[in-house]
Order: structure tokens, then C-alpha cells, then sequence
């Protein structure tokens, strides 16, 4: 059994994909972000960089001590070669995934992430900010586009880990809607990816794990998301 550390935030829903396209079993053990869960010492003990998701995996492949695994990447690529799915066992076909893995760690993520930040939370509209990141969002979704070009996924044929990475933080803020017009080869690659069950099953866990996702942040949360110092 893996126990599953999460929040439904772009991160968080990454590893529930995988786990419902997996068929594994798993418990969710809500980390509530706005409530500064994040910040627990059993959960840092494991996670220590305060940031979910992670996972505790009961029954690890070497049938040794439970494993701990954190940063959403991590996890996948974890997931991946425990079951030996949705990562392509060819060499080349596994380090075209890893590629676009580590590009939406290091991009897609990080600036979409921003771009939402200074358009949905930031208590002042800073112009600079919001056109700089506006930009960045777009030209990494133009890159994705230009990738899925001729292929039904990001990595091929096959649904891998890297789709799995990406889906979530394509246009993920609701308050901040990004023009996707210009790029129809990821409106047509996120229909599909909607659409499966598994994806759907992913994402209802939202409202049953945080029935107030969508709403306007209080102070106290947004000051357990934004304005903590290290620790």
C-alpha cells in the first residue's frame, strides 16, 4: 500500500494520474497547505523541503524498509520503474520521457506557477511580473505544441509519465485563464488526456479532499503559502 501525502494542487494531481491509470492501491493522507500541514516535523522527517506531494510505499520492490520518496518528478519516475509502466523500456524511448520530464520540473512548472502567482495571488498586480511570466507561460506552451506535432503524446504513441508531468500545469488557474488559441496540438493532446477515466477519477479527489478549492484564499492561508520563513 502506498500512502499518498498530497493536496489537489497541479504537483498533487500528477501522482494521483498515475496511481489511477496504475490501478494502485493508496491511501491519501491530505496535507493541507493552507493550514501550513507542510511545515509538521513527521512530515518534514520525510519530506524536507516542506513542499508535498510524497509518498510512503509499504511494499517497495526490494522488500526492504518502507521507502520514502519526495518532489513530484521523483515520484513518477519512482512509480514508473516499480511497476514498469508508462515509462518505454527502449533506451531512446526513455530518455526522450526523461527529457520532458525534467522540462516541465524545471519549466513548465516553476513559470506557469509564477504566472499564477503575481495573476491570482499576489496581493498587488505588479505589470512587469505578470508580462514577464504571461510570456514565459506562452512560449513553453509553444514549445509543447511545436513537440506534439505528428504524435499522439508528448513522448510518442504512448501515454508515459512526462504527459502525466505536463497535463496539470497547462492552463491550470481558472482566475488566470491563458489564451490556448495559438496552440491547437495541446488543446487537442489535453482533450484527450481529459477525457480518460482515470484522469477524471484524479481530479474528483479535489472536492473530496478540499471542499473549498476555488475559493478565495483567507489571510492565514495565504500567509502559510506565501509568507513563511525557512525553517
Amino acid at each position: 500500500m502506498i500512502d499518498l501525502y498530497y493536496w489537489p494542487t497541479p504537483n498533487g494531481h500528477k501522482i494521483t494520474l498515475f496511481l489511477e491509470e496504475a490501478g494502485l492501491p493508496y491511501t491519501i493522507r491530505p496535507v493541507n497547505i493552507g493550514a501550513g500541514e507542510q511545515f509538521r516535523p513527521e512530515f518534514l522527517a520525510f519530506s524536507p523541503n516542506n513542499r508535498m506531494p510524497a509518498i510512503v510505499d509499504g511494499a517497495p520492490a526490494d522488500g526492504g524498509a518502507p521507502q520514502t520518496v519526495f518532489e513530484s518528478g521523483a515520484i513518477l519516475l519512482y512509480l514508473a520503474e516499480k511497476t514498469g509502466r508508462f515509462l518505454p523500456a527502449s533506451p531512446r524511448g526513455r530518455i526522450e520521457t526523461l527529457e520532458w520530464l525534467f522540462w516541465q520540473m524545471a519549466g513548465l512548472g516553476p513559470m506557469t506557477g509564477q504566472y499564477g502567482h503575481f495573476n491570482v495571488y499576489a496581493p498587488e498586480k505588479i505589470p512587469y511580473a505578470i508580462e514577464r511570466y504571461g510570456r514565459e507561460a506562452q512560449r513553453l506552451l509553444g514549445v509543447l505544441d511545436r513537440r506534439l506535432a505528428g504524435r499522439a503524446f508528448i513522448a510518442g504513441d504512448e501515454y508515459t509519465i512526462a504527459d502525466m508531468a505536463c497535463y496539470p500545469w497547462v492552463d491550470p488557474y481558472a482566475g488566470a485563464p491563458m489564451d490556448m488559441t495559438p496552440f491547437p496540438e495541446v488543446r487537442r493532446w489535453k482533450e484527450a488526456i481529459a477525457a480518460r477515466p482515470a484522469t477524471q477519477r484524479a481530479y474528483a479527489l479535489t472536492a473530496q479532499v478540499n471542499p473549498n478549492a476555488g475559493k478565495p484564499l483567507g489571510e492565514d492561508e495565504r500567509r502559510q503559502l506565501f509568507g513563511q520563513a525557512p525553517r
